[in-house]
């Protein structure tokens, strides 16, 4: 009988052990489980990190090189810099995308009559105006010198295309310069082309198309 109780109680013990051991189990279990969702999480929360801090780097290694800034280190487009502000424009040049400006020179803006002078585009009643002026200057997509001359060619020495501003300007060559004929006939002539920026290309321009 004595021996009987002692294995039962042996038997009992080990039960128990057993039961505790794997309930510990189950516990180291659930604990590497915890930490390796945690290792796994604070990871991804890093990799997360690290995505955007590149990202951010791109961006303003982007926006260091855009149109915007490209213009605005030219002395020559400081009118031009100026109106973008004044129309609100930069930003859009600032930014990831692909245009093609025309850019009018100093020069150009001071052709202007005094009427349609940047100082009276500038004022705020005249802000419309001075968009639509912009506007018409830049075309979506990026269009080399050598890419136009070749649309000039392949089109009859006549290529027309629209602008932001949802009017055509016409491309035609006068010996090896390229002119740009707005709607309503007015011209201007490319001086200086393929200005390379990040989100696209500026052709310096030797007058504003004012739509007049």
């Amino acid at each position: 009988m004595k021996t009987r109780n002692i294995k039962n109680f042996a038997l009992m013990t080990f039960a128990v052990l057993a039961f505790a051991s794997c309930n510990d189990q189950k516990k180291k279990d659930a604990d590497k489980k915890a930490m390796e969702e945690k290792v796994a999480m604070e990871e991804a929360e890093m990799k997360a990190e690290e995505t955007r801090k590149q990202e951010e780097a791109k961006k303003k290694e982007m926006m260091a090189t855009s149109i915007a800034a490209v213009a605005s280190k030219n002395e020559e487009l400081s009118t031009l810099v100026s109106a973008l502000k004044a129309a609100d424009l930069d930003q859009m040049l600032s930014e990831p995308g692909s245009y093609t400006v025309f850019a009018p020179s100093n020069n150009a803006f001071e052709k202007l009559p005094k009427k349609m002078s940047i100082a009276e585009l500038g004022k705020p009643e005249n802000k419309e105006m001075l968009t639509q002026v912009l506007q018409y200057h830049v075309v979506s997509g990026v269009i080399t010198s050598d890419k136009l001359v070749e649309a000039i060619n392949g089109a009859n020495g006549k290529y027309t295309f629209t602008t932001v501003g949802g009017k055509d300007l016409t491309a035609s060559l006068k010996g090896d310069k390229i002119n740009l004929k707005d709607e309503k006939g007015n011209r201007t002539e490319i001086v200086l082309g393929n200005v390379e920026a990040s989100n696209g290309v500026v052709h310096v321009t030797n007058d504003v198309l004012i739509m007049k």
